[in-house]
């Protein structure tokens, strides 16, 4: 989008409205928590004991759970609430988690950055091998050994990202920059 005759990149987040499912006390359940949910899922694919979980309310694609903390100013949640894009104002920052994209099994060289040995000097075929990963003694390879296997998938915490723009009649904001995962992934978006 334009800003001030500048070209700002942003990334369009489809954020609510999250409905509370159930609210958590510390008698019944030990802790103060809210649980919500967001998205949509096929009735199929929800189980009988989801369905009675969710009362009705809709058939969400996530359910997640949030602590409340115990000296905070308790705001009153009831089954059925909704919160929506009202408690957020154009110019705020927000933190954002999210997943960032898998790339499954995965060398040393894109794992890690490994540079990988010469492609002269009697080597034909171990250029991306990671070369050796130990010496004699000890008689295993040690913990923490960056070799290769999963990548991606990972928790990211991105802090004060600014919302640029709000569209409250499509439930969408507008935020600065990039953020974790792809399409489709759900990110959790926590206001100051």
């Amino acid at each position: 989008m334009f800003q001030d005759e500048k070209l700002v990149p942003v990334t369009l987040l489809e954020a609510g409205p999250v409905v509370v499912v159930q609210v958590k006390n510390k008698e019944k359940d030990g802790y103060e928590a809210v649980q919500v949910g967001f998205g949509e899922k096929k009735t199929k694919n929800i189980t009988k004991a989801v369905k009675g979980h969710m009362k009705g309310l809709g058939n969400f694609r996530w359910l997640k759970e949030f602590r409340i903390k115990e000296d905070a100013e308790k705001k009153e949640f009831n089954p059925g609430d909704k919160i929506d894009l009202s408690i957020f104002v154009e110019g705020d920052n927000v933190n954002l988690k999210g997943y960032n994209k898998s790339k499954g099994f995965q060398g040393v060289v894109k794992r890690h950055g490994f540079h990988g040995g010469p492609k002269t000097h009697g080597q034909k075929n171990r250029l991306r091998a990671p070369g050796s990963i130990g010496a004699t003694h000890p008689q295993h390879v040690t913990k923490g050994k960056r070799m290769a296997g999963r990548m991606g998938h990972e928790m990211i915490n991105l802090k004060k990202c600014k919302i640029m723009q709000i569209d409250t009649a499509n439930n969408i904001l507008a935020i600065r920059g990039a953020v974790p995962g792809k399409k489709g992934d759900l990110i959790e978006i926590v206001g100051k």
